[in-house]
């Protein structure tokens, strides 16, 4: 099959690509650097021309609320309506594990707003809502770091390497669409604290980690359901501590 990835480029469309490839499949890997861009349109209607399947995981450049919700509406409607006019029979699209569940959250409220317009649109879909990865853990402690302190919640994650996301996605794209969502996580259910630990631990990094429930999850307070997957979730093979024990050894 031809399959198109939009943010081609980025950590997942730079995995899922070869995966696609090994299977398989013509794959297109797609961004603003390759002359596509999905918020204006621009090359959208030539790289869609004969696909089967595109893969969306572009990201917005902007975490800023407005920002976000302004990229993704425009974004999926621009990609969905030319997907409609290529007969593209296959939308699939990354979005959030939780992302329903905090409404405090703008990126989150971005994600839901992507997914309803998926929902009503034309093209068959399968959205793959994806826990928090290993990679952006440290990112996370960098946000919420005081000094020499590092105050996080202790609510349960679920996070998953990016990797296994993109293997995820390559499965998804070889059955018919679900027209309705599915999950990934990883193998194992971490309180959040724990895991900065474990992170900046294997990184040698000095910062002490302090469990703080009232601590803001990118605005939002979190409990142990409000990002981990639910019954029939597909589960990840790389622990925390594999994914650690290979970032060691890339170093």
């Amino acid at each position: 099959m031809k399959v198109v990835i939009i943010g081609g480029s980025g950590l997942i469309g730079k995995s899922l690509a070869p995966l696609l490839r090994q299977a398989g499949h013509e794959v297109t890997a797609a961004s603003p650097s390759t002359g596509v861009n999905a918020v204006t349109g621009e090359g959208l209607a030539q790289v869609l021309h004969g696909a089967e399947v595109v893969v969306d995981v572009s990201n917005s450049p902007s975490f800023e609320t407005e920002a976000v919700m302004s990229f993704f509406q425009a974004s999926t409607c621009k990609l969905l309506a030319a997907e409609a006019e290529a007969g593209v029979r296959h939308h699939v699209a990354l979005s959030v594990v939780g992302s329903d569940r905090l409404p405090d959250n703008g990126y989150l409220r971005a994600k839901v707003a992507q997914e309803s317009l998926i929902r009503n649109g034309q093209v068959p879909f399968t959205i793959v809502r994806a826990t928090q990865f290993f990679e952006f853990l440290k990112p996370i402690a960098d946000t919420c770091t005081s000094g020499q302190s590092v105050q996080v919640s202790s609510a349960t994650l679920q996070p998953i390497a990016a990797l296994d996301v993109a293997r995820a996605l390559a499965e998804v794209v070889s059955q018919p669409p679900l027209n309705g969502l599915c999950e990934v996580a990883g193998p194992q259910a971490i309180p959040l604290d724990e895991l900065i630990r474990r992170v900046l631990r294997a990184a040698k990094d000095a910062r002490e980690v302090l469990a703080d429930d009232d601590a803001p999850y990118f605005g939002s307070r979190l409990s142990d359901d409000s990002l981990t997957p639910g019954p029939g979730a597909r589960i990840g093979a790389t622990s925390l501590q594999s994914w650690l024990a290979a970032q060691d050894a890339a170093a």
